[in-house]
């Protein structure tokens, strides 16, 4: 028989490097893949690690894409150092566009003409409240019932898709879109202003990197982040200290939920100009596996925002060139996370064979 047995000492080296280890694996797996689906393997590696990066318009696409990863994953990371399992992001994403969008809406009916900076602000702002406030029914139903987190936050995802349906479809809908399902186009002035000409990049890149200082600073340098880690490494000595579990709870996801919101606020207020049915490309789901191979690290979040941009962008290269399946990027995501994770274990346990012991007869 196989056995895991913990070891006495985990590698820190090999904790670090497990990400790298995992992602060359991918790739393996990945290249028999596309053998297995009779592409050539150097090909389709390189429609997904390579192209994406080949020019100055590819890489502003990749950041594009990183941008709210990155955001989603900077407070799911904060939740699950805080032992706060909130896996519904996707849904506070799309609050986030639906309170940017609802902003910009107004102040587009409303006439009012705000100098760029001001308009793009209260979109921004108006996006957190809305991922902050999806947040706090799960925080709200977790404190005061005691609900598993996990199901009411995945399950309000839902809710969340619907309500944006219902608004794009009704109250929001554009009476000169030709009857599609879309609101109207956002004013010039509540636009994110762009980052480099003739892309579709915009200054809310440089948000995401003042918001990775800015957790990096509150995680380790800040008692309030102390505070959240020690809860989640050890309850009871957190308990002991005199830290709050509800306050781990309530910071975790409001904080968790702003930062999806202000991806969703910039979504919509970017690239998209207006709110439609089709805003999210599963950004908070994939912002799940940007957090664990960036090591619930901010710095980290960063690079595997941009590895998973990639990735994102890849599926759709590999669509159209080599005529494979767009559920394909999914597929190597799911699979670098199970590699990861198989990694993971190998560090922290070692696998022994134990002997079979035959049963004895009775007396």
């Amino acid at each position: 028989m196989l056995k895991l047995e913990a070891r006495a000492e985990p590698s820190r080296a090999m904790a670090w490097a497990s990400p790298v280890i995992a992602l060359a694996l991918t790739a393996l797996l990945a290249a028999a893949l596309f053998a297995a689906l009779g592409k050539d393997p150097l090909r389709g590696l390189e429609v997904f690690l390579v192209e994406p990066l080949n020019g100055r318009r590819a890489l502003s696409e990749v950041l594009l894409k990183a941008t709210p990863l990155i955001l989603i994953a900077l407070g799911l990371a904060l939740c699950y150092r805080a032992n706060v399992w909130n896996i519904g992001a996707e849904g506070q994403f799309l609050l986030g566009c639906v309170g940017g969008g609802a902003v910009a809406l107004w102040l587009t009916q409303q006439g009012i003409v705000l100098p760029r900076l001001a308009g793009s602000t209260l979109v921004l702002v108006g996006g957190m409240l809305g991922g902050m406030l999806w947040a706090a029914v799960v925080a709200l139903l977790r404190d005061r019932f005691n609900a598993n987190e996990i199901l009411v936050s995945l399950m309000l995802v839902y809710v969340a898709q619907q309500l944006v349906n219902w608004l794009v479809f009704g109250p929001w809908k554009d009476p000169q879109g030709f009857n599609m399902p879309q609101s109207r186009m956002f004013d010039a002035s509540v636009l994110l202003p762009p980052l480099l000409e003739r892309t579709r990049l915009h200054v809310g890149v440089l948000v995401a990197l003042a918001a990775v200082v800015a957790m990096t600073l509150f995680m380790f340098r800040t008692y309030r982040g102390f505070a959240l880690q020690v809860g989640g490494l050890a309850p009871m000595a957190a308990r002991y200290a005199g830290f709050s579990a509800r306050g781990a709870i309530w910071t975790g996801l409001l904080v968790s939920g702003a930062m999806a919101g202000l991806a969703g606020a910039m979504e919509v207020a970017g690239p998209v100009r207006q709110v439609t049915p089709y805003l999210s490309m599963g950004y908070g789901f994939t912002a799940i596996i940007v957090c664990f191979v960036g090591r619930l690290h901010p710095v980290g979040v960063v690079l595997a925002g941009i590895l998973l941009s990639m990735l994102l962008i890849g599926g759709e290269l590999a669509q159209s060139r080599l005529g494979l399946p767009s559920a394909l990027s999914s597929v190597l995501q799911g699979l670098l996370l199970l590699v990861l994770l198989a990694c993971d274990t190998l560090i922290n346990y070692r696998i022994r064979r134990v002997s079979r012991q035959a049963p004895r007869s009775a007396a």
